[in-house]
């Protein structure tokens, strides 16, 4: 396996004892592989945002890995996004995932704080002159649910790129053609940041699917029957997503991918798992 491949998490705060005890089995668990960054969500509406910040400073303070913060355009004034982003920038971090994001309701259509952010870019720019943070932001291979078209959206990451992200993390899919064609579309109108796949271990097929219905990714049929019939078997559906998805990183590393995303949902083993098929192990183990 090429030595040059790299990986980053995404976690979620914790919502009570048990699931800090996930969490912290998530770091310890995960850390020993050198992730190059651990992002933070944020919860949509900014829902999670004590909780964010409480798992940052944990992150930030009781751990080795690197904090990736997410901020939103949600719910707050243009002068409050940069209080937080202040904040973060004193406790020493340095890297924000800045995101438009996603009202409180579900279904709801984002509209602005009437004195805040109402684009991504915008955010992204305000960073940028605020500090020297490292910013990430979102991309869509098969399009935001809420874009005109396909065009429009590559526009709109070109936007967020230019106004000084470094990089784009993609929202999950299950087909690595999917992402080799919005790569190659994004090249075409002449974006060439780094453009990294988002990849979610499938847990819970049925919680997969619910969150690709309202992201807008598409679920193949031949996914389904992979899943079908195992609803009941823990360990046979576990060797079925980890083989999926060391079969679609393959593929993808063959294509010239070197970085990936893992979306964990606090849940290390299948991520692991993928790593070390991948030949992403931890440091003492590559020095032996």
């Amino acid at each position: 396996m090429n030595k040059a491949v790299t990986f980053s998490i995404e976690i979620f705060p914790p919502r009570d004892a048990a699931g800090w005890n996930q969490f912290d089995q998530t770091l310890t668990r995960l850390k020993k592989l050198q992730p190059r960054f651990c992002s933070v969500t944020y919860g949509a509406g900014g829902s999670a945002r004590r909780g964010s910040d409480i798992a940052l400073a944990h992150v930030q303070r009781q751990t080795s890995l690197t904090p990736a913060a997410h901020l939103t355009c949600v719910a707050l004034s243009r002068n409050e996004t940069l209080d937080i982003a202040r904040h973060w920038w004193a406790e020493g971090i340095r890297h924000i995932v800045a995101l438009r994001g996603d009202m409180a309701e579900a279904g709801t259509p984002f509209h602005p704080h009437p004195a805040g952010y109402k684009y991504a870019a915008e955010l992204v720019a305000a960073l940028r002159d605020l500090a020297d943070f490292e910013i990430s932001v979102g991309c869509y291979p098969e399009i935001h649910p809420e874009s005109h078209d396909r065009l429009a959206d590559l526009f709109n990451l070109k936007q967020k790129l230019n106004a000084g992200a470094i990089r784009a993390i993609s929202q999950f899919f299950f087909e690595p053609e999917v992402f080799l064609r919005f790569r190659d579309a994004a090249a075409a109108i002449g974006i060439h940041h780094p453009l990294v796949p988002g990849i979610l271990p499938i847990l819970d097929f049925n919680k997969a699917a619910g969150f690709a219905r309202r992201c807008g990714a598409s679920i193949p049929k031949w996914l389904i029957d992979r899943f079908d019939g195992l609803e009941n078997e823990s360990d046979a559906r576990g060797q079925v997503a980890a083989s999926l998805a060391v079969s679609m990183c393959e593929r993808l590393i063959a294509e010239g991918v070197q970085n990936f995303h893992f979306y964990t949902l606090n849940r290390p083993t299948l991520t692991l798992a993928i790593c070390h098929a991948l030949g992403i192990q931890p440091a003492l183990e590559r020095a032996a």
